[in-house]
């Protein structure tokens, strides 16, 4: 069985996210897209907790739950904000359950720490890192934890702002628990194997969507191979790097990212990290600090040159969400664009879904469906062929081809 599952996303009670991320909406939506497993997301919030008690059926067996045809997997995701060493650290991480019963013993425990209502992902003071794997995991040896979009500047485990410079420093005696991190759409596993102390961490890949339109939502997921889906048989793929039953991650290119470069968004500035070490980490415009990317970052803690490639890791495909392919390609770089989605609903409909036009279309049946510069344009991120003007400082990257098509 194929499963490709994205595991991290938001509902409608977390800020700044879509009226339809509910359950209906999210099960269409990756429907389209070509997935058969999702997380849940925010099962910290009493609301969405109360409507994922209501809806979702439990598959007997498996540690996972069943509603309008879409396999889903209980999970949250929250913030820890605490002083450590002389600064504050911002931390964001998933957390992973196999039952209700442990879920609401979870929100008692993280329930002293903050307000869980006031938003999906909810923010915890008065513990750390550590502390909060140590009480999740003496709930339950079946929770678990993974930091997520572990580079980001502001809330990354591994952020310029407010992380740190190794697991063991976050997570200190509970570190050996944390058996992978999140990659977040600014790194992808290239950027992360030029760690080696992230040789025995696995890496997964997820939307993190704030929407359940497929230009979102999948546009980083997980793609394994079970011979029966159940939520042990998902983390021991991911935990063991399981080549046989962890097959790849999907990812977008790291510049896609919003924090991929150096840089000053006010200013408009975008730069290199040696660009950015050259003025001190200053805007040259106005002279503020600059927001130090995922690349500068990783390039201050790696040991290992750029193109290290170490044996026994999972692989990954870098693809581009289609109704982006579909604008680059026809020069409407605007969202919700008639024609564009006209284009890219009438190429779902002929393969089934988004990520079999992506990933298995050949070009011959593209041109049966699509227009020539679309055929080619999809074709062309398949096979790399595809350059962005690098994301920085919460500007998305953008796209374009190496060549014309």
């Amino acid at each position: 069985m194929k499963v490709i599952a994205d595991l991290q996303l938001h509902s409608k009670y977390a800020i700044a996210t879509s009226k339809n991320m509910d359950l209906e909406h999210l099960a269409e939506g990756a429907r389209v897209k070509g997935l058969n497993l999702l997380g849940t997301g925010d099962f910290t919030h009493p609301l969405w907790l109360s409507e994922l008690k209501s809806k979702l059926e439990p598959i007997s067996g498996t540690g996972l739950f069943s509603y309008s045809g879409m396999n889903w997997m209980l999970a949250g995701e929250v913030s820890t904000v605490h002083e450590q060493d002389g600064r504050t650290r911002k931390v964001h991480h998933l957390i992973y359950s196999p039952d209700f019963p442990t879920v609401s013993q979870i929100n008692e425990m993280l329930s002293k720490y903050g307000n869980l209502s006031s938003d999906g992902r909810p923010v915890l003071t008065g513990i750390d890192s550590a502390e909060l794997v140590e009480g999740l995991t003496s709930i339950s040896s079946s929770v678990v934890v993974i930091p997520s979009h572990a580079w980001t500047p502001w809330f990354g485990v591994f952020g310029s702002r407010s992380g740190f410079d190794s697991l063991k420093e976050c997570y200190k005696d509970q570190a050996s628990k944390i058996f992978a991190i999140e990659t977040g759409l600014s790194s992808d596993p290239a950027m992360n194997w030029r760690l080696s102390s992230l040789d025995k961490v696995a890496l997964v890949s997820n939307s993190d969507a704030h929407s359940q339109n497929p230009w979102r939502l999948g546009r980083e997921a997980n793609v394994f191979e079970f011979e029966k889906l159940t939520y042990r048989e998902v983390f021991d793929s991911i935990r063991l790097n399981d080549l046989r039953k962890f097959l790849y991650t999907i990812e977008v290119d790291p510049a896609y990212g919003k924090y991929h470069l150096t840089g000053h968004k006010k200013c408009g500035v975008a730069l290199t990290p040696a660009e950015a070490r050259s003025k001190d980490n200053n805007c040259p415009n106005c002279g503020k600090k600059l927001t130090i990317g995922v690349l500068q970052r990783l390039e201050g803690l790696a040991e290992r040159p750029e193109g290290f490639v170490p044996s026994g890791r999972v692989p990954f495909k870098d693809l581009l969400p289609l109704y982006e392919v579909i604008s680059v390609a026809t020069g409407v770089n605007r969202l919700y664009a008639r024609g564009v989605l006209e284009e890219q609903d009438s190429l779902i409909r002929a393969f089934g879904s988004e990520l079999t036009v992506l990933l298995d279309a050949t070009l011959e049946g593209l041109l049966r469906t699509t227009k020539k510069e679309v055929a080619e344009a999809i074709i062309a991120v398949r096979e790399g062929r595809l350059k962005f003007a690098p994301g920085y400082d919460g500007v998305y990257g953008v796209p374009s081809f190496v060549e014309k098509i």
